[in-house]
């Protein structure tokens, strides 16, 4: 499939608004292969369960004082009322899996979209300018990405109280190089098209070409990234909530979790063995997700 920046913009078109050709090929991704139906049937599962799980009918899940009556360390038995099992204070470990995945999405879709807006128009405005301004984002990307990850996050965590809206700032912040890069990488390219220079010729401003040219001919590249990312910042906060530095028990994540089976796992393996199951899984199909929309829209994205 060729190349989006080598295709439809050249073709001749409005000279002002030729994005408009590629916002009519924004349709679904092609989905094909067994490998990617089974990521879009797991990431539906997952995000249904998330955003049902109050309303499904389970046992407690997040309030220890409400399950003392529940056995601790019941096994798995898909015919009884705890499918998955129990954890020590008697907790549903399919309850606390699903509360995981609504943590888990906010977390990374919010991480993604705080990255996508803050990084995005930092990118798309040194790439489009150059000069000074590119320098100037330059040395900040960079800046952060001089930082190792995990320490970045630890620091500002530690800062913050590790609160859902504040972790998912913090993992924000964390992909905001990664999306400046990206874009300003386009937009460099973008800016020097045809369609460009004869927007300009037409007396249109520097906001407006951004926005209405160069912008949306850089959203198929971005949305096929942020799949990728979205799996990134949900290992990300499974790993600080493994190390005790996100959302505390008895709020459920995959990473606390897996933190709370560990002193039990010989002789309670499905403790640890199913929340890491499920967080593999929705990492796995999120990056197969995001390889084919880069395959349907942004070859070159597919590959970062």
């Amino acid at each position: 499939m060729a190349d989006i920046s080598s295709t439809r913009t050249d073709l001749p078109v409005d000279p002002v608004s030729p994005a408009s050709t590629n916002t009519r090929r924004l349709k679904l991704p092609g989905v094909s292969g067994l490998g990617t139906w089974f990521a879009l049937i797991w990431t539906v599962i997952i995000v249904l369960g998330a955003l049902l799980v109050d309303f499904l009918p389970l046992s407690e899940a997040r309030d220890p004082s409400l399950a003392l009556m529940v056995p601790s360390m019941l096994p798995p038995d898909l015919a009884s009322d705890f499918p998955l099992g129990t954890d020590s204070q008697g907790l549903d470990v399919l309850g606390g899996l699903l509360y995981g995945a609504r943590v888990s999405l906010v977390v990374g879709i919010g991480g993604v979209l705080i990255g996508a807006v803050i990084g995005g128009a930092l990118g798309l405005v040194a790439g489009y300018r150059g000069g000074w301004t590119d320098r100037v984002v330059s040395i900040f990307t960079d800046t952060l990405l001089a930082f190792p990850s995990l320490i970045l996050l630890i620091a500002i965590v530690t800062v913050l109280n590790p609160t859902l809206p504040n972790v998912t700032l913090a993992l924000g912040i964390m992909v905001v190089p990664s999306f400046a890069r990206l874009v300003r990488a386009n937009a460099m390219t973008y800016s020097k098209r045809d369609f460009v220079t004869a927007a300009r010729s037409l007396g249109a401003g520097e906001i407006r070409i951004m926005l209405r040219e160069v912008a949306p001919n850089i959203l198929p590249a971005i949305f096929s990234y942020s799949f990728m990312l979205v799996a990134v910042l949900i290992v990300a906060e499974a790993s600080l909530s493994y190390l005790g530095l996100s959302i505390p028990r008895p709020e459920p994540t995959w990473g606390n979790m897996i933190s709370a089976g560990q002193s039990d796992f010989q002789r309670y393996p499905f403790l640890v063995g199913i929340p890491a199951t499920v967080l593999f899984l929705t990492v796995l199909s999120f990056n197969q997700l995001g390889e084919a929309a880069g395959r349907r829209w942004s070859p070159g994205a597919a590959k970062i």
